[in-house]
């Protein structure tokens, strides 16, 4: 008898695949019956997302496992895959597959894309496997997906490059973060800094970007202005005008604001000039998966990486199509599945009062339906598979209605919209400017924006020519506002865009080619990236650069690590290591030099950083990430040893055992360090902390653990202040 063995990415994903045929469940495999596409059966096994890492750099030499300025760079001369620890029995089951005599073949079924590639491909090196590979290459995890995909397996060498892309991206980032973090992080040590510094090719330029932004919103000196309003009346009709001269409407003296204003009042008005313009608007494409985070973070305010959960979670259940695309267009053979799937979407009555559709078909809509266009993947679309949305939990629910939505009101006529400007002067010297906004047809609007109101009202229907009067007038008084923090959502467009902040115009064009810093599968990742190593705050979906951010920026400064170029030129070649155009041995040995460079370029800057102005007590802390591991005490509930797990004190028993206590590093406020956390846990009061916070009163405490919970011990004349 002879197998096939299928590996897959993801457990859930190994299942899903399995379900279309006869199996039975086995420890960390599924055997699959006999059937139709598998005649004798077949193996089915799955990693747990990344069961390999690169190794550490103490692996290829000891001198590299302390931080020392003069053992960089670190440069390995080949890169070496280690298995995870946490996930070793999982590799020891696959092992045993690809080994087993009975399995003749082996079907790569990792996610259809540059990460799938390099997860599976990496197992399968470690194992040793010399059999024969071929690829499965799906769009959705729907059961006719999963039999036409292993019905036409690609062959080994179809997606080769692929690999080749994600291997030397993975190793070109571990080289240049791993000698950048140490470099800057040894550097701005000798400055009193102690914490360490993150640094990488697409976090740090994307952080450079948002730390412009917050220095623009704190150097910014608002300024007050004036405006004049005016209400109009034309016989029985009425409307409101603003002032303008030159095209500018503010005023920055409230003297002269004030004269207009008593000038107008009660004056003859004409109106001078009255213009109609008639707006289009065609309807949304549909989603990739950076236009899917940026609408769900503005509509829903879900960090792009909760957003990146729920799509995958969808598409593990074979409800919409593979979530990592960057494509907004379909080909073809998608487009004329869209009638099926829109009819079974009539039958939920969400979507029931949109039927029937007033387009049947776009199939012949290049707007949509653009092979050009699809490269691995195409948009993100519900497949045929479908399901109520209040069958699905709330998050999901919400995705799958964006998903739903998007692809109805492509099948919905354009948005109609007048925009009316109205010119009116008074007393033949005044000039002031009246918009207004009526909307003649909805069209895919009654999908997606039904219930928006437009910004500017309906003006009244009056002629050029006509006469009436100013019947009041009235100053308001503002201030010029500072530029607005990104949202999460803004980030993901922010990541995409970046290349229009690049002044070279043949770079621009590569990073418009390869759409920005990062790719759709780890924008959400670099900002949670950058949230958990304390460079950004997110505050009402509000995002903030951190003191420690600014630091690091400032020690970079002009150089090519915090500027989009070098992720463009970075970018353009791996993009032909995957098109197989290009030698990934080049590419690295061309990042080799780049590392030894920005260790020079650091070594050589340090001695002229300058960070007066900017706040460091937090980042010149004692403790901080150093401590991370150290233990902290007996564990108060299990017995086991509790240790600083970075944000919070939590048990190390947790897997074996699953003790959950944990013990905050805030309380109130007040950083507890981890001497205090010492103290508590042998039984002991901290010493005195000051500047607890609560209820707007602040005051000062030892802290002491006492029958499984924390005390606050108050000094005898203690009181509030």
């Amino acid at each position: 008898m002879s197998f096939p063995l299928i590996i897959a990415e993801k457990p859930d994903q190994g299942r899903t695949l399995c379900s279309v045929f006869p199996h039975v469940k086995r420890e960390g495999y599924i055997e699959i019956r006999p059937n139709e596409i598998f005649p004798e059966g077949a193996f089915c096994t799955w990693a747990i997302g990344h069961l390999t890492q690169l190794v550490p750099p103490e692996h290829y030499n000891p001198a590299w496992e302390q931080w020392k300025l003069e053992t960089l760079p670190i440069l390995p001369e080949t890169f070496k895959y280690e298995v995870a620890k946490s996930k070793y029995n999982q590799f020891q089951i696959v092992k045993k597959l690809v080994k087993d005599a009975r399995v003749t073949n082996i079907i790569h079924a990792g996610d259809a894309g540059r990460e799938g590639e390099l997860i599976i491909r990496n197992i399968l090196h470690l194992c040793g496997a010399k059999k024969p590979l071929r690829r499965l290459w799906i769009s959705s995890l729907t059961p006719q997906s999963i039999r036409e995909g292993f019905r036409h397996l690609l062959h080994d060498e179809d997606t080769r490059p692929l690999y080749d892309e994600a291997y030397a991206r993975a190793c070109a980032d571990w080289l240049v973060g791993m000698n950048a973090s140490r470099v800057y992080s040894l550097l701005l040590r000798q400055k009193g800094m102690r914490d360490v510094f993150s640094v990488g090719r697409v976090q740090t330029p994307t952080l450079a970007l948002i730390v412009k932004r917050e220095l623009e919103i704190e150097h910014f000196k608002p300024e007050p202005f004036w405006e004049v309003t005016a209400m109009f009346q034309f016989d029985d009709k009425q409307y409101e005008g603003k002032w303008v001269k030159d095209g500018e409407s503010r005023l920055n003296d409230p003297a002269m604001a004030a004269r207009i204003a008593a000038f107008c009042r009660q004056k003859p008005a004409e109106v001078a000039e009255l213009k109609k313009e008639k707006k289009e608007f065609q309807p949304p494409l549909l989603f990739n998966l950076s236009s899917l985070q940026a609408a769900a973070n503005r509509a829903f305010q879900f960090p792009p990486k909760k957003t990146l959960d729920l799509v995958q979670s969808l598409y593990q259940k074979g409800i919409v199509s593979y979530p990592r695309s960057d494509s907004q267009y379909v080909t073809k053979g998608e487009a004329e599945t869209f009638p099926g799937i829109l009819e079974k979407l009539s039958a939920c009555p969400e979507y029931a009062p949109y039927f029937p559709l007033p387009k049947r078909s776009i199939l012949q809509n290049k707007r949509y339906v653009n092979e050009k266009k699809v490269s691995d993947h195409y948009a993100i679309i519900p497949t045929e598979q479908v399901v109520a949305p209040g069958s699905l939990p709330d998050g999901e629910k919400k995705i799958y209605d964006m998903i739903v939505r998007r692809l109805i009101a492509a099948h919905y006529g354009n948005a109609v919209f007048h925009y009316t400007t109205v010119k009116t002067v008074v007393d033949s010297r005044a000039t002031f400017l009246s918009k207004g906004t009526q909307m003649e047809a909805e069209g895919w609007r009654k999908v997606i924006f039904s219930k928006e109101k437009e910004k500017d009202g309906i003006l009244p229907d009056v002629k050029q020519g006509e006469k009436g009067v100013v019947i009041d007038t009235n100053v308001k008084e503002g201030k010029t506002q500072p530029p607005k923090r990104y949202t999460e959502g803004q980030l993901i467009t922010l990541m995409k865009t970046a290349g229009k902040y690049i002044e070279d115009r043949e770079l621009e064009k590569v990073m418009a080619e390869v759409e920005g810093l990062g790719t759709e599968a780890t924008r959400a990742g670099v900002i949670t990236i950058l949230k958990d190593r304390k460079y950004i705050e997110v505050k009402k979906n509000q995002v903030y650069a951190t003191d420690k951010a600014k630091v690091l920026i400032r020690a970079i400064g002009g150089k090519i690590l915090a500027s989009p170029e070098m992720t463009a030129k970075w970018e353009k070649r791996l993009r032909e290591i995957g098109r197989g155009a290009a030698e990934a041995a080049a590419f690295m040995e061309q990042t080799k030099k780049l590392s030894r460079k920005i260790v020079q370029d650091a070594v050589q800057a340090a001695a002229e950083w300058d960070f007066s102005g900017l706040k460091t007590d937090d980042i010149k802390r004692p403790e901080s990430k150093y401590t991370i591991g150290k233990k902290a005490g007996k564990c108060p509930v299990c017995g086991g040893v509790i240790v600083d797990k970075g944000d919070f004190y939590g048990c190390s028993a947790y897997r074996k055992s699953g003790c959950t206590f944990t013990l905050s590093k805030s309380i109130l406020g007040k950083k507890i360090s981890l001497a205090n956390v010492r103290k508590l846990l042998a039984g002991e009061e901290t010493n005195m902390i000051k500047g607890f916070r609560k209820n707007g009163k602040i005051f000062d405490a030892k802290l002491k653990w006492e029958d499984g919970k924390l005390r606050f011990i108050f000094a005898k004349q203690q009181t509030g202040r």
